[in-house]
């Protein structure tokens, strides 16, 4: 999956799939959406564009593709981290400041998930 980060809109798009029990057709992302007063075409290109990436994938369900997200949130989240990770010259440094930037509450619970050996 590129995890690229996702422009206003494509977020936008994702908070909705991300909502979602089930795949979504265009058409119902559009109306979910309908309060910004987008296009029908507009949220088809930015499920293209964001099928393309591997963000989401999609399937034929007759004559309309189901779009769903190819990871959770938290997954996708999960690799914008480990992908900013890898432009730091200085990981270690760089995980440090991220450590003392967290709540008590975050480092409790990676402590517990490091200590439980959780991985992705």
């Amino acid at each position: 999956m590129d995890v690229a980060k996702l422009g206003e809109l494509e977020r936008a798009v994702m908070e909705v799939l991300w909502a979602r029990a089930e795949p979504a057709t265009v058409r119902a992302v559009h109306e979910e959406l309908a309060d910004r007063g987008l296009a029908y075409t507009t949220v088809m290109t930015v499920l293209t564009r964001l099928a393309a990436k591997g963000v989401v994938r999609r399937k034929r369900s007759g004559r309309a593709w189901l779009y769903a997200p190819a990871a959770s949130r938290e997954e996708h989240v999960a690799e914008l981290m480990l992908e900013a990770l890898e432009m730091t010259g200085d990981r270690d440094s760089a995980l440090v400041r991220f450590a003392q930037s967290v709540t008590n509450d975050e480092a409790d619970a990676l402590r517990k998930a490091l200590e439980r050996g959780e991985s992705p």
